[in-house]
């Protein structure tokens, strides 16, 4: 039998977009079927393989999108998020791979389906923009998006602080706002593919932060929102600025007292 951890690695050292999204649906499905051995045994990579397109480009030079009222608005919209799924296919799988051992079995079982999902969500994407005319890596992308898991590589709770608790709580902010824009140019099949990743990105959200409060109390940490705070503060450069959602950050568990006191004004 495989290891979780050499499947995780399969994953992440894939750059070829399809054969990702197969290969990390295969890998979730394997283990749910108890195919694979709770062992990590060997490491995963310091950064994931890339296909050679999208070019990524540093977020200065990245062109500027317009508010998607317009088809070519809206596909460089969609391609921006189909990114940000694909990278987070390998951020769930660097979680499972890399910290798995820390926690319990739950752990690679929530990380794995939030992998999963992620692949189902990029392939959704994926599939709208080439009904829309184009396609993943049509256009540039953010260089940027891996640097999180860079920064955090050597510490659990600092990665499930910045990765599900502050960048996919940003999308429960951002998110009604886009599917209202696409409602309004009467785009309803995308506005319809944003609203199903919509409602799994809370459960995401949820599972970063219970993982992160059950690492602070094996840590005995008494003040859980005063150390994501301090963690945020010390790895996450882009600053929490509001609006904030705040009844989808509270349905993942996600409550004012971590990000209020540390918000932008």
């Amino acid at each position: 039998m495989t290891s979780v951890a050499e499947a995780c690695r399969r994953v992440l050292t894939t750059g070829d977009p399809l054969t990702k999204v197969k290969t990390a649906r295969a890998v979730a499905r394997a283990w749910r079927r108890g195919l694979l051995l709770h062992d990590f045994d060997v490491a995963v990579p310091d950064a994931p393989a890339r296909p050679a397109e999208p070019e990524l480009l540093p977020p200065n030079r990245m062109p500027k999108r317009g508010k998607g009222g317009s088809e070519r608005g809206r596909v460089a919209l969609l391609h921006a998020l189909a990114h940000i799924e694909f990278v987070a296919i390998d951020l769930a799988f660097d979680m499972a791979g890399r910290f798995g051992a820390l926690f319990p079995t739950g752990f690679v079982d929530d990380w794995l389906s939030v992998g999963a999902d992620e692949a189902m969500h990029f392939a959704l994407l994926d599939r709208r923009l080439r009904v829309l005319g184009s396609r993943y890596g049509a256009l540039p992308a953010h260089a940027g998006l891996w640097e999180a898991a860079t920064g955090t590589a050597d510490d659990d709770l600092a990665r499930l602080a910045v990765v599900p608790m502050v960048l996919e709580a940003r999308g429960l902010d951002v998110t009604p706002e886009t599917v209202a824009r696409f409602e309004a140019a009467g785009d309803l099949a995308s506005a319809r593919t944003l609203n199903r990743i919509y409602t799994d990105e809370i459960r995401h959200v949820s599972v970063g932060t219970r993982w992160f409060l059950h690492g602070c109390a094996r840590n005995r940490i008494e003040t859980p929102a005063t150390h994501w705070q301090a963690l945020v503060t010390r790895h996450f450069r882009g600053g929490l600025k509001p609006p904030f959602n705040d009844s989808a950050r509270e349905s993942a568990g996600l409550t004012r007292d971590f990000y209020a006191p540390i918000a932008s004004s």
